[in-house]
């Protein structure tokens, strides 16, 4: 997108370059969800499972995130927080052929990703044994990629960043012994920024913005036995439109600076997901999770940028993706649970090797062990680890084409629950 600065004439190479940074700017966070999916990783106990019945277990006040309808579980008022430590090894190695490499020179951008922390915080009350409200702070949307100054695409994009934070207010009611409903409105608070610098002309370009959005979480929970339940969740689409007002700051030929804005919108798209969860009770020591998920990511196979020299409308080649999961958890002692799960999530390129450097995701597997520690009777803590590992991609642009070579990510969390 920032290209637009830097030419007059509408030429295929400008074109060529407005597609890839509309890829950058409608795409800010995409990595985090690899595999085409937003992140399960929030900070909480499903980190040990994969993920894997994150919708059925309801077991603390996290539930407001992971089942809305799950709070019609918990007895009285809960309170549940977590941290984590996500560090993505995602490394971008340019081809020696692309026009940028033999035109600006510049090597490979290395790790794109690094260390990045996140958490979350959830509550749960109950007004009655059937009716309960809860309200939760998250964010799993978003991320920020570092290319650095000196790679050979830095003329199109140094540094970019998209972070979102939800506040969900939740309610659940129980309808009878087998069935509850839940429902949150989501209010999300989503920050873009893009930063380049032209290297033949000196110019530094800029675009920001911050956008509030609002879509819902709907749940449903079955339990057919005490020993076990089905969970269903449904999360609306939500658009993030930015409007940037991009400064590019440019060195004069004698003496100052010079600078001009330009105004262009954007949108950052979140699609509509459906998580289906089972949880059943083996023995007592023994249970078993699982997931079934799909994404409409389809939908968003066309994007458009507008900005003062015109639109430009870009086919990004996107599928819906699929999840599955299954997990584990074995009773050690009294106070003591293990849990452990593994996870597929399909990637929304139709080909891996037709991506985009901007857009870095594609099929993952994920692997999670974790362990509850029961403190007292009123509260407990959660640890677990999880690595994901996502499939090779290959960027053909001419302008920059490469690869990401055996892109992983490692995540580490503590979780804390307490019974009021």
């Amino acid at each position: 997108m920032a290209a637009v600065l830097a030419f007059s004439a509408e030429s295929p190479m400008k074109l060529m370059i407005k597609k890839i940074l509309l890829g950058s700017v409608l795409s800010l966070p995409l990595f985090a969800q690899a595999g085409g999916l937003y992140l399960y990783e929030i900070g909480t106990t499903d980190l040990g499972f994969a993920g894997a019945g994150t919708a059925a277990r309801a077991e603390d006040a996290s539930t407001v995130y992971g089942n809305p309808a799950g709070m019609t579980r918990l007895a009285g008022n809960q309170m549940t927080v977590g941290a984590q430590a996500l560090y993505g090894g995602v490394d971008y190695k340019v081809d020696n052929q692309g026009f940028l490499q033999q035109s600006v020179g510049g090597g490979s951008p290395g790790n794109v990703i690094g260390w990045l922390p996140g958490g979350s915080a959830f509550y749960s009350h109950s007004l009655s044994n059937d009716l309960k409200v809860g309200i939760g702070l998250y964010g799993n949307f978003g991320l920020a990629l570092d290319y650095g100054k000196s790679w050979a695409g830095r003329n199109l994009m140094d540094t970019s960043a998209m972070m979102a934070m939800t506040l969900q207010p939740t309610v659940a009611y129980r309808i009878n012994e087998r069935w509850s409903l839940g429902a949150g409105l989501t209010a999300n608070y989503g920050i873009a920024k893009l930063e380049r610098v032209q290297p033949v002309t000196g110019a530094k370009l800029d675009q920001s913005d911050h956008d509030w959005q609002y879509g819902a979480r709907l749940g449903v929970m079955f339990e057919p036995s005490a020993a076990t339940r089905i969970g269903v969740v449904w999360t609306s689409k939500v658009e993030y439109d930015f409007d940037f007002d991009r400064t590019a700051t440019r060195r004069a030929v004698i003496g100052g600076t010079r600078t001009r804005t330009f105004a262009a919108e954007a949108g950052v798209n979140a699609p509509q997901q459906v998580m289906t969860s089972v949880y059943q009770q083996l023995s007592d020591r023994w249970a078993l999770t699982g997931n079934l998920g799909w994404q409409d990511w389809s939908q968003f196979s066309k994007n458009e940028l507008e900005t003062n020299n015109g639109t430009v409308t870009s086919s990004l080649r996107l599928r819906d993706t699929w999840h599955v999961a299954l997990g584990a958890r074995y009773q050690y002692n009294a106070t003591t649970r293990i849990n452990a799960g593994v996870a597929y999530d399909s990637s929304w390129y139709k080909n891996n090797n037709q991506a985009s450097f901007t857009m870095p995701s594609s099929d993952s597997w994920r692997f999670g062990l974790g362990v509850q520690y029961t403190l007292s009777p009123k509260s407990e803590l959660g640890l677990a680890a999880e690595y994901l590992r996502a499939g090779d991609m290959r960027d053909p642009s001419q302008l920059i084409a490469g690869k990401f070579d055996n892109p992983y990510m490692v995540f580490l969390s503590a979780q804390y629950s307490y019974k009021f």
